[in-house]
């Protein structure tokens, strides 16, 4: 990987246009709240108040007042960007998506004073939304390809055919400690490693995200299915990893990431590990069976998707692995919903949505970081197949789309400006480390940017959760 240095004026130029997209993500979110929309009602006139130009009295009328002042200074923001643009001499494939975001945003703001004068219909509100989404969209594809124009290595192409068949003899000598109780201690660390704990936190969050949204459409949200959700939760997830595991001994022996696994140094024999991960998966369906029978269902669906179909059929076979395989990380949402209502519904659906996104734009940034190590282990990544001009780029397109997904969340349910504010700031965090990765073709700008992925979606889940149940 190396750094790259694009002109001051290409800096400049994507600087705006990132902050302008992220001004219009942030302005979507803030007015598809509820707090947004009493504020609307308690200021109903154009372009303030009262008869259209009286100071408003309220908390409310001046939290509407200050949406549309931001409105303004996006939009200033936006055509200070446009003319940035031509003068950078950008070329028509980023000039077009950005002129059809400055025809679009006067269409939005004319449907925002019609909002505020005359109330929201149900399709009102979503052709406001949907015009916004294109706004945002267009700006984040714009700067996608310029950052691929200006940083890219034009020399880089598609290797279908790359023979990442894996060799058949390694040299792998196992270091397992003789000494009884550092054996014993050594054991003990690597069946929790078996289980994947760093992926826990993270999934069981997602889990309590969307009981928590299920909770603000239906009751039955109590801490006996908290708990029992999260525990089927945890042991799947552990019954999940202990199969990848066991599959993957071999090549994990042929990879410096993986090569200290307990499997791949033989510290935990193959049918220990087989017998502890059944032990798990027949706990986690007990436990999601308490709960009702389509919980256990989904666990069962979660744990043979992620250990057969995601780590015998796609990850060896196929570059939409991490695509398809996002499925896997998305169904602890719709688990979390079914906790709580006994049925898949529409916010489920919609949450899950935002993870099965989030999953590329996350985990493209590890396979750039380790791509060397993924091809010696025979695995299609993005990187290897593709290359890394279109991987990062794909880092972009994926966590724009993560973000609309976000925003239409926003829309379709009861979440407030907590939410808004969370997914706007850390949404514009990383949105800043995956451009910085356009720029800084490291391993370390890589790994920022997967680590900004994770702060993301962690504070994205919490702030659900407090919108949903606290405020």
């Amino acid at each position: 990987m190396t750094l790259v240095a694009p002109s001051a004026t290409h800096t400049r130029f994507h600087s705006l246009l990132a902050a302008t997209a992220i001004g219009v993500y942030f302005l979507l979110l803030v007015g598809a709240t509820t707090a947004l929309t009493d504020a609307a009602a308690a200021c109903a006139a154009w372009p303030v108040c009262g008869d259209g130009w009286t100071i408003p009295t309220s908390a409310a009328g001046w939290l509407a007042i200050g949406h549309r002042i931001a409105a303004v200074g996006v939009g200033v923001l936006g055509v200070l960007t446009l003319f940035a643009g031509v003068r950078a001499g950008v070329d028509r494939r980023v000039l077009a998506p950005m002129l059809l975001a400055s025809v679009l945003y006067p269409v939005q703001a004319a449907l925002g004073a019609i909002v505020a004068v005359g109330g929201a219909s149900e399709t009102l509100s979503a052709v406001h939304l949907t015009v916004g989404l294109g706004i945002f969209a267009s700006l984040v594809a714009s700067l996608a390809w310029s950052l691929e124009r200006e940083t890219g290595d034009p020399s880089e192409e598609s290797v279908d055919d790359v023979d990442l068949s894996p060799p058949v003899e390694t040299d792998y000598e196992p270091d397992i400690p003789t000494e009884p109780r550092a054996r014993l201690l050594a054991t003990v660390k690597a069946y929790v490693r078996l289980t994947k704990p760093r992926l826990m936190w993270l999934l069981c969050l997602v889990a309590a995200a969307g009981m928590a949204l299920a909770a603000t459409t239906a009751g039955g949200l109590t801490i006996e299915i908290v708990l029992a959700t999260l525990g089927g939760g945890v042991l799947s997830i552990g019954a999940s990893g202990t199969f990848n595991h066991v599959l993957e001994r071999d090549i994990d022996r042929r990879m410096q990431r993986t090569s200290d696994r307990p499997l791949a140094t033989d510290l935990v024999p193959v049918r220990n590990a087989l017998a502890f991960g059944f032990a798990l998966a027949v706990a986690s369906v007990a436990l999601f069976a308490w709960v009702n029978a389509l919980a256990a269902v989904l666990g069962v669906a979660a744990i043979v998707f992620y250990s057969v179909v995601y780590t015998l059929l796609l990850k060896p076979n196929t570059v939409q692995n991490t695509v398809i395989g996002g499925a896997a990380g998305a169904l602890p949402a719709l688990i979390g919903w079914v906790a709580v209502t006994g049925e898949i519904g529409l916010g489920g659906l919609a949450l899950a949505t935002i993870i099965f996104l989030w999953t590329p734009a996350h985990f493209y940034n590890l396979a750039l970081a380790y791509k060397d190590d993924y091809e010696r282990g025979g695995f299609p990544m993005m990187p290897v197949v593709r290359g890394e001009t279109e991987t990062r780029k794909h880092v972009l397109y994926y966590l724009a789309a993560t973000l609309v997904a976000a925003g239409a969340l926003a829309a379709m349910e009861t979440l407030g400006v907590v939410y808004a504010l969370t997914s706007a700031v850390f949404g514009a965090a990383f949105l800043y480390f995956a451009v910085r990765l356009h720029y800084e073709q490291t391993e370390s700008a890589a790994l920022r940017s997967f680590h900004a992925s994770n702060a993301y979606l962690g504070a994205l889940l919490l702030a659900l959760v407090v919108d949903a149940l606290v405020v």
